[in-house]
């Protein structure tokens, strides 16, 4: 018998960020979990994610003082009211970061916030993969890579971010596709588990590397694919540097996220004109018809040790003390 809760938990936007994120960024609250009507079920989060959209994301869809802080989770029901949704179902949904909440599945939102998908059968593998290389950043590298960069065996890939959630698949993926990956990530450490761990080529700390040097050293005859998470003047650098009918996939531009003055850099239409090259922004929503093809082709790569199981994972009673 489950004891069901009659209280929860969760973190909302008490500020809206400027600059660096802080703790006055954030308010633990109490809450009252009501009863649950025909329809409805009760979910409790197994794990939370942490992930860079949750800042443009915030500033655009949150009000400060009210608004549960946006993330996704992997929660399974707890109780129910559905038959669709028998006790112990695993789910993957964007209902922020809280302990548990009650969602009607014949009611779901369009949009992001609230939306949920079911967690697929992937054997003894961790649920936390759900929000990683099972689950959305797995999903973003899939078909943001695949679909906009079009990579062929050969190719010279360069990602950014490349020790992120994001950028590690992508790097991973473009070696299961034949192409020679060089990533730019922000530590030494990072970027020795680039190339010893997760199969990088060639791997440069964005920090302490002279990127242009490091470019033309590692892909002399330029970049055939550039998967950009960072933005900034290294995109500017990476750009100049690709080949002709070079292939742009842009995800993100976490180099800027914490600016309080808006990053000037430098003109960049003479090498799009020059070089033909062809830039395309995304958000992973684009391919929700196709979503269960790419958790099945994750799940399939990381079973057959394609793909590392890179995840990180915090159980102490830190979040919800």
């Amino acid at each position: 018998m489950i004891d069901i809760p009659k209280k929860g938990k969760k973190f909302i936007l008490a500020r809206h960020f400027e600059g660096s994120p802080t703790h006055d960024n954030f308010k633990l609250v109490e809450f009252d979990i009501p009863n649950l009507q025909e329809g409805e079920i009760l979910v409790e989060a197994l794990f939370l994610s942490v992930d860079p959209y949750m800042r443009p994301y915030s500033a655009r869809l949150l009000q400060e003082g009210t608004s549960t802080m946006i993330g996704s989770q992997v929660a399974k029901v707890i109780a129910t009211k559905n038959g669709e949704y028998p006790l112990g179902t695993r789910l993957v949904g964007y209902w922020g970061w809280s302990t548990h909440s009650v969602v009607n599945p014949n009611n779901v939102a369009t949009g992001m916030i609230g939306s949920f998908t079911h967690f697929p059968d992937i054997g003894n593998l961790s649920p936390s993969l759900g929000l990683g290389a099972i689950g959305m950043p797995g999903n973003t590298a899939y078909f943001g890579f695949l679909e906009i960069c079009q990579p062929k065996e050969g190719d010279v890939v360069v990602v950014t971010g490349a020790a992120g959630a994001v950028g590690s698949l992508v790097g991973q993926i473009a070696k299961i596709k034949g192409c020679h990956v060089i990533g730019f990530a922000g530590s030494d450490d990072k970027v020795k588990w680039l190339v010893d761990e997760v199969g990088f080529d060639k791997a440069y700390n964005y920090k302490t590397a002279d990127w242009d040097k490091c470019l033309k050293e590692a892909a002399p005859n330029g970049v055939d694919c550039y998967f950009d998470n960072v933005g900034g003047l290294l995109s500017t650098t990476i750009r100049n540097n690709m080949k002709d009918f070079g292939r742009i996939s842009v995800c993100g531009s976490i180099s800027t996220y914490n600016d309080k003055t808006p990053t000037m850099a430098p003109a960049c239409e003479a090498a799009f004109v020059f070089k033909q090259l062809k830039m395309e922004g995304f958000l992973v929503g684009r391919w929700k018809s196709r979503w269960m093809e790419g958790l099945s082709q994750m799940t399939k790569w990381i079973q057959e040790v394609r793909i590392a199981q890179n995840s990180t994972s915090d159980t102490r009673s830190i979040v919800f003390p």
